[in-house]
């Protein structure tokens, strides 16, 4: 059986569009003679003839009307796929499938994301649902392209690249016997009802930088799905939540709940984009990021930048 070639699919549809064979040399930038030399070849290959010889226009035969099919089909696939290829290798198009560890930051991430469609069309881009997995072992897998993280793990193949520091804060009801204190201390979440976003407490940062390295834990968990929610809650005296200090300026501004800082120095974390290493340098992605982070310096109260970013600015200073 004879190979049809990508070649044999160009002239053919080639032949179509000219008049003559000169024509159609041209088109497929061969001389007459190399395109003749051609056209016969693939007929004795295929055991038929292609098209009528001195006709105008040219006519083809049922084989060569045939390839032509394939050519229609074939050709514009090629042509596509070879475009997205070079926008791939420029950096203008791409899959950006992202989770968010972080709840609250669903906030500032949709404005994000619509600003980022508008300069990015050719980027394929969509939101990982649920919180029930573990978002960074499936972005090594390729499973995810982007993880809003505050939690980085030492893993091979991965990049942090940083969005801002934020602090966490303890939000109560207004009436809260703890709303006296200037800060508050692990052991006085001994006797609370704790409510928190349902996810595992690794992932929570008043038990992975406050409670547990002081072994105490709440007397009550809650769970709520939503922010508001969890404020609703709270407001109404029945228990207390960790919130990033943006999150909750909204719903302290309208007295809704007051916040203490979690010891004397208070906790800060830091927000990460965390990507495959190999796709760190790809515009695409480094627009995202740039995106994301003008987005939260412009809306959000009581941020600043991470830590990392603060080493470097210090250590840039003369």
């Amino acid at each position: 059986m004879y190979h049809i070639e990508l070649r044999h699919l160009r002239t053919v549809a080639a032949l179509r569009g000219a008049g003559t064979l000169v024509e159609a040399a041209e088109r497929v930038y061969l001389t007459q003679s190399a395109l003749s030399h051609q056209l016969k070849d693939l007929e004795e290959r295929l055991g038929c003839t292609l098209f009528i010889r001195k006709t105008r226009p040219m006519r083809f035969t049922s084989a060569g009307k045939r390839l032509l099919q394939l050519a229609d089909q074939v050709l514009p696939l090629v042509q596509a796929a070879s475009l997205d290829l070079a926008r791939l290798a420029g950096g203008e198009s791409g899959r950006l499938y992202m989770s968010i560890e972080c709840h609250s930051c669903f906030e500032w991430l949709l404005p994000a994301i619509n600003a980022y469609r508008e300069d990015w069309p050719e980027v394929e881009l969509d939101i990982a649902g649920g919180f029930h997995f573990q978002p960074l072992p499936a972005l090594v897998r390729g499973d995810l392209d982007l993880v809003v993280t505050s939690d980085p793990i030492e893993e091979g193949g991965l990049a942090y690249l940083p969005l801002f520091g934020y602090e966490a804060q303890l939000a109560m009801a207004m009436d809260h016997p703890l709303a006296e204190k200037e800060w508050i201390e692990p052991e006085d979440l001994t006797d609370e009802t704790l409510i928190a976003y349902p996810i595992d407490r690794s992932r929570l940062d008043i038990f992975t930088l406050f409670l547990d390295p002081a072994g105490v834990n709440p007397a009550r968990m809650r769970t709520a799905e939503l922010t508001t929610m969890m404020v609703q809650l709270v407001a109404s005296g029945r228990g207390v939540c960790c919130l990033p200090n943006w999150a909750l300026h909204e719903y302290i501004e309208r007295e809704y709940v007051v916040a203490r800082s979690l010891g004397e120095e208070g906790v800060w974390p830091n927000l990460y984009a965390a990507v495959r290493a190999e796709q760190r340098d790809a515009p695409y992605v480094a627009a995202f990021v740039a995106l994301a982070k003008e987005t939260c310096f412009k809306n959000l109260v009581g941020i600043v930048p991470t830590d990392d970013e603060m080493e470097e600015a210090n250590t840039a200073s003369p």
